[in-house]
C-alpha cells in the first residue's frame, strides 16, 4: 500500500482527540487576542502617565543634572513604574491563564520575583538603548531615524551575546546534559558539525513552563542549543535527536545573523514611522512633548507597541521562513521524519495546529504543526529507507 502524507499526517494530529484539540484552538486563539488587549492596557498606561504628568514632574525635579543622566531616569521611572501599574495584567496573561490551561505549574511567588527581576532588568538595559535613540535625534537631526537600524543590529548583537551568560542563567540552571544514551546520541551530532560538547545543555524549563521547548541562544562563544528538562522528559530518544537536528540546523546555518540584520532594516521603517506619527499620538494623548523630549517616552512607547503589532506579519513571516529551513536540516541531516512528527505532536497541545492561512499569516512565529508534520511526512514518502538485506 502507498504511503500517504496527508492522511498519515491527519491521523496523527486526530490522535490528539477532540477535546485536545479544541482546547489547544481556545488557548491558541485565546492569545491572539491578548496580544490586542495588551495593546489597550498599555494605551490605559500611557493616558495615566500623561494625564498625571508623571514624567513631567521628574523632569522638574532633575532639571539641574545633566542631560544624559535626566533622560536615563526617566525611561527607567516609566518602565519601572508602568510595570507596577500593568502589574494584575500580566499576572494574568501571563500567569493566571497559563495555569488554568495546565501550561505552568510555577507558583505564583515564584512567578512574581522572576517578574519583578524581568522588570527591573528591562528598565536599566532598555533605557540604555534609549538613551542612545534620545541622542540620535538630538545629534543627528530630522534623518535620526536612518541610524536606528545600526543602533538596534548593535543592541540585538550585544544582548544575544551576554545573555546566555549574564541574564540567562538568572532565571534557570542550564547543566551538560547527563551521561546516558541521549548525551551520547547528541555528542555524535555535535560532533558531525563542530559544534564544542558544551554548547548542548539542558534547563530546567518546567519552573516556568509546563511546554515541550528547545532553543538557540547566544552568537560567537556564548551559542548554544537548550533543551528544555520537560522535552528530556517527555521524548524518546529518535524525537530529542529530531529535536537537536532542527536546533543544530538554526546553529549551522547562522540563521540569527539573518534576523538581526532583517529586525535592523525593519526598525528603520518603524522608528521613521514613529518620527511622523509622534505629533499627532501626542496630541492625542494630550501630552505637549516633541518627540526630542524624554517626558514624551509614554507616547513613544505605546507608538512602537502599535507599530510593532502592525508589523507582526512581517516578524513572523521571517521567524517561519527560517523554522521551516531548520525543520528541513533535521530531516536532511537526521532522517527521523516519524520523530519529527512525534515531537511536533507534543507542541499541538498549546498551539492550534490548524488554523487558517490567514491567522497562521499573521499570528504564527512558527508554520502551523500540521504544516510541518506535512512537511516531514512527505520527506518520508521521498525518502523511503531502504529495508534491511538479509543474510543468508
Amino acid at each position: 500500500m502507498r504511503f500517504d502524507p496527508a492522511a498519515a499526517t491527519k491521523a496523527a494530529i486526530d490522535s490528539l482527540g477532540p477535546d485536545a484539540l479544541a482546547k489547544a484552538a481556545n488557548y491558541t486563539q485565546g492569545s491572539h487576542w491578548l496580544s490586542l488587549w495588551g495593546l489597550l492596557v498599555a494605551a490605559v498606561v500611557t493616558i495615566l502617565f500623561v494625564r498625571l504628568r508623571i514624567l513631567d514632574r521628574l523632569d522638574a525635579r532633575l532639571a539641574r543634572r545633566g542631560w544624559a543622566l535626566r533622560t536615563f531616569l526617566l525611561c527607567v521611572s516609566f518602565f519601572l513604574l508602568s510595570a507596577i501599574t500593568s502589574l494584575p495584567w500580566d499576572a494574568y496573561a501571563d500567569w493566571g491563564r497559563e495555569a488554568a490551561y495546565d501550561r505552568t505549574s510555577q507558583p505564583f511567588g515564584d512567578w512574581l520575583g522572576q517578574t519583578a527581576i524581568s522588570a527591573v532588568i528591562t528598565a536599566l538595559l532598555g533605557s540604555l538603548f534609549f538613551l542612545a535613540i534620545y541622542a540620535l535625534i538630538r545629534r543627528t537631526g530630522r534623518r535620526w531615524w536612518v541610524w536606528t537600524g545600526g543602533l538596534v543590529g548593535v543592541a540585538i548583537s550585544a544582548l544575544l551575546l551576554v545573555s546566555p551568560i549574564v541574564i540567562e542563567p538568572i532565571f534557570n540552571e542550564y547543566r551538560p546534559v547527563p551521561a546516558g544514551p541521549v548525551r551520547d546520541a547528541l555528542v555524535v551530532m555535535a560532533d558531525r558539525v563542530d559544534i564544542p560538547h558544551s554548547h548542548i545543555l539542558m534547563f530546567d524549563g518546567s519552573r516556568q513552563s509546563n511546554n515541550f521547548s528547545a532553543n538557540v541562544s547566544g552568537i560567537g562563544s556564548s551559542a548554544r542549543i537548550a533543551i528544555s528538562d520537560v522535552a528530556l522528559g517527555k521524548a524518546s530518544l529518535d524525537e530529542v535527536k529530531a529535536v537537536t537536528g532542527h536546533e543544530i540546523g538554526h546553529y549551522v546555518e547562522g540563521h540569527i545573523w539573518y534576523a538581526i540584520v532583517a529586525f535592523s532594516l525593519l526598525a528603520i521603517l518603524l522608528f521613521f514611522l514613529a518620527d511622523r506619527l509622534f505629533p499627532r499620538a501626542a496630541r492625542l494623548f494630550g501630552s505637549d512633548a516633541a518627540i526630542e523630549d524624554a517626558r514624551g517616552f509614554p507616547v513613544m512607547m505605546i507608538l512602537l507597541s502599535f507599530l510593532g503589532l502592525l508589523a507582526m506579519p512581517i516578524v513572523n513571516t521571517i521567524i517561519r521562513i527560517d523554522e521551516t529551513s531548520a525543520d528541513l536540516y533535521s530531516l536532511e541531516t537526521v532522517n527521523l521524519p516519524d520523530a519529527m512528527v512525534g515531537a511536533l505532536l507534543k507542541s499541538a497541545e498549546y498551539r492550534n495546529p490548524r488554523p487558517g492561512l490567514i491567522e497562521e499569516w499573521l499570528f504564527y512565529d512558527h508554520p502551523s504543526v500540521e504544516r510541518r508534520m506535512r512537511m516531514s511526512m512527505e520527506w518520508k514518502a521521498a525518502h523511503p529507507k531502504e529495508p534491511p538485506v538479509a543474510k543468508p
